[in-house]
């Protein structure tokens, strides 16, 4: 059925998003003729896409009051359903299941019409399985849709079948390499994955997020993967720190002759040797090593979060009582060992619980 000049151009509106626009064009058509059921599809369209969930399934019912059986209305109808929250939502799955199921009837290899089916009965713990089955329907009619795959991979996600889980989002991805909440999910996987360390974590958030840089979900996961690559700053400053401690023999087992003070020169130098290593291959040689993207995000971070520079303030402050340790010629314990449990005690107070903390 060709549209009417209005309404094209009102479609053409709304994909511009100027929904105000777009509904007063179609109004003024549907004044000139109430039974232009495309108007009225249109103007549900527009309502929906505006956040304008109750008028958009009043409009809907009025284009299926005119035409029972048009699918365009039919299947915008089911869409509307999922986003009404004003219904109950036996009622929503309810409604929607049978307007689908009538699109069905009237073009039983409409590949839309079992995808969005599928993703209403995912909801019924008792038909997950039926939902993966219209899922891969609605693949095997249109192995190209997008809107196929993604049906399969949640249909598949509620059904806990994770092979077909994977491959779906593996093939949302080659068709749509951009798609932000496919990305999210695979990242996720594989910087979850055990054994992942922090730095390949913040790596493979990096490249996600390089393709959809407007997705919340990937910035906050690739902050989380930076802090616990800052985190580990900490431990370099502890291992100087005790290294220091043993140098200066600030504990000395009962019994044994403890080591004389001050500690000559020559060792008190040979000290910063070990620890120049430790930040030489435990942080600087790791942080050069990472990729640009990762890089400027531990820049941005430390200037954004809080915490960030608490554990950079602390692995400071640890490792200035390992260096005043083991540099400053004592000639008694006393203060190096307040120096140690100074630089020791702030750092475990926090280290335990400040695990998910990135602001």
């Amino acid at each position: 059925m060709t549209s009417h000049p209005a309404v094209e151009q009102a479609d053409a509106l709304i994909d511009l998003k100027r929904y105000d626009q777009a509904a007063a064009l179609l109004g003024r058509r549907l004044a000139e003729d109430p039974e232009d059921i495309r108007a009225w599809v249109k103007l549900g369209r527009c309502q929906l896409a505006a956040g304008q969930v109750e008028q958009a399934l009043a409009t809907l019912d009025e284009a299926l009051r005119r035409a029972p059986e048009d699918i365009g209305a039919l299947y915008m109808y089911a869409h509307a359903l999922r986003r009404a929250s004003h219904l109950e939502q036996a009622e929503r799955w309810r409604k929607g299941e049978d307007a689908l199921r009538q699109v069905l009837r009237v073009d039983p290899r409409n590949s839309f019409a079992h995808a969005l089916l599928a993703e209403f009965l995912m909801y019924y713990p008792t038909r997950r399985a039926e939902a993966v089955e219209l899922a891969r329907e609605a693949v095997r009619l249109a192995p190209e849709s997008v809107e196929a795959y993604e049906a399969l991979w949640r249909s598949a996600g509620a059904a806990q079948d994770v092979e077909t889980y994977r491959w779906a989002l593996r093939e949302v991805l080659r068709l749509d390499p951009t798609n932000g909440q496919a990305l999210y999910l695979v990242s996720s996987q594989e910087a979850n994955k055990p054994g992942t360390t922090a730095a390949r974590a913040a790596e493979v958030y990096a490249d996600a997020l390089a393709a959809v840089p407007d997705s919340p979900g990937l910035r906050r996961d690739l902050d989380r993967a930076t802090y616990r690559l800052l985190r580990g700053t900490r431990w370099l400053a502890l291992i100087c720190l005790a290294a220091a401690g043993v140098m200066v023999d600030l504990f000395p087992q009962e019994g044994e002759e403890a080591r004389d003070l001050p500690v000559p020169l020559g060792n008190r130098l040979w000290a910063l040797v070990p620890m120049a290593a430790v930040w030489a291959f435990g942080a600087w040689r790791r942080y050069r090593g990472l990729r640009a993207g990762v890089r400027l995000n531990v820049r941005s971070l430390v200037r954004r979060g809080r915490w960030a520079r608490v554990v950079l303030g602390q692995a400071a402050w640890a490792m200035l009582c390992a260096l005043l340790i083991s540099q400053v010629p004592w000639t008694g314990r006393t203060v190096p060992q307040i120096l140690f449990w100074a630089g020791l005690v702030p750092t475990l107070a926090t280290i335990w619980f400040d695990r998910k903390k990135t602001s």
